[in-house]
């Protein structure tokens, strides 16, 4: 989500506009005279709204939904690069139009949400037609946000179905979106992208490297107060896969904690996940149960990714404790099909080599 450290005219009126409001309506809104929106509008960067607005206009802004939020950081950018320069803006008569960027942003939302249900060809068409349509020196910033964001969620899209490195692969994309935000002079999308390469990095199987960018992001100030926990998480993720599994569950559980404050109760299921599997590889299987429980009870999403890892990380546990084998290959069995219906490639991935090594010498035993 934006966020905006100080407001002036300039991110007001992005807002509005975002907000798809008129001034009249805006004032209304903001529960301010319209002499003052109209100050703002006219004075833009030049003006600042006094302190309690100030705290008016964040409460807005973070009541606005995600489309909105995506419109008022492109819009900002926009004018915010326009001011800098001057007030002229780089456009070309080969580059969109007005109403192109509306439906691309558009695009971009049906896009975040058929990623969120795996709807992987879907996603790709939506973000596809427009990655291949403009070629960048025919964009002005405003276009350059939205493909630096189409290509930030090509990313996402490659990740998720376990394309990691290559020219075709979530690496190339990230690392092209981070170029583009860059050029925009937009710090908190470069650390998102940083974070989403540190992802890429722990996939790779590159362990200690990942945990070392995690905590390096985890006390980023570009990024959002949730980010930051996330980070703090899979640093404890990145541990535990390399075998430090209670350092891992102590830096996992502060992450909870942090989840727990922000009332985010999504990312604290999966804390709880994530702290499942750091005590299963610590042989303390009942912890490991009492965790995953808490984690399949409070989940809110039933979105295949998210169902999946639960199975498997459930299935992995059940199956490191004799009496449960069965089951455990049950449960596993169950996630790989998902996994298999929806192209989770990684996920499948994980599965096999679960099953693989169950085969080998005996896990940790039961405390």
């Amino acid at each position: 989500m934006a966020t905006v450290h100080h407001w002036t005219g300039l991110e007001a009126k992005a807002l509005r506009l975002a907000l798809r409001l008129s001034v009249r309506a805006f004032a209304e809104h903001l529960g301010v005279a319209v002499r003052t929106v109209s100050k703002w509008e006219k004075q833009l960067a030049a003006t600042e709204p006094r302190q309690d607005t100030q705290a008016i206009l964040d409460t807005a802004l973070g009541r606005a939904d995600a489309a909105a939020h995506l419109r008022f950081e492109t819009f900002l950018s926009e004018t915010g690069a326009a001011s800098a320069a001057g007030g002229v803006r780089r456009v070309t008569p080969s580059g969109p139009l007005t109403w192109e960027y509306e439906t691309w942003t558009d695009d971009l939302d049906r896009a975040v949400v058929a990623l969120s249900r795996q709807d992987f060809p879907f996603a790709d068409r939506l973000i596809s037609r427009w990655t291949i349509r403009f070629k960048p020196s025919a964009l002005d910033d405003r276009g350059l946000y939205l493909l630096a964001r189409s290509t930030a969620l090509l990313g996402d899209l490659r990740r998720d179905k376990g394309a990691v490195i290559g020219p075709l692969s979530a690496q190339h994309s990230y690392a092209a979106a981070r170029s583009l935000f860059t050029q925009l002079g937009i710090p908190r999308r470069v650390a998102q992208l940083d974070l989403s390469l540190a992802v890429v990095t722990e996939m790779t199987g590159r362990l200690e490297v990942a945990a070392r960018q995690y905590e390096h992001l985890a006390v980023d100030d570009r990024l959002s107060r949730r980010d930051r926990a996330r980070a703090r998480l899979w640093v404890g993720t990145a541990l535990s896969k390399d075998g430090n599994h209670d350092y891992a569950s102590r830096v996992m559980t502060t992450a909870t904690r942090e989840f727990e404050d922000l009332s985010e109760p999504e990312d604290w299921s999966v804390a709880h996940q994530k702290l499942a599997l750091a005590h299963r590889g610590a042989g303390d299987l009942a912890s490991a149960l009492h965790f995953i429980t808490v984690a399949r009870n409070t989940a809110s999403t039933d979105a295949p990714m998210q169902r999946v890892r639960l199975d498997t990380a459930h299935g992995h546990i059940l199956l490191t404790d004799p009496a449960t084998r069965d089951d455990g290959l049950h449960v596993l069995d169950q996630a790989a099909r998902v996994a298999e219906r929806f192209h989770l490639s990684h996920q499948l991935a994980s599965i096999e080599n679960i099953k693989a090594m169950s085969e080998g010498p005996a896990g940790p035993r039961r405390r």
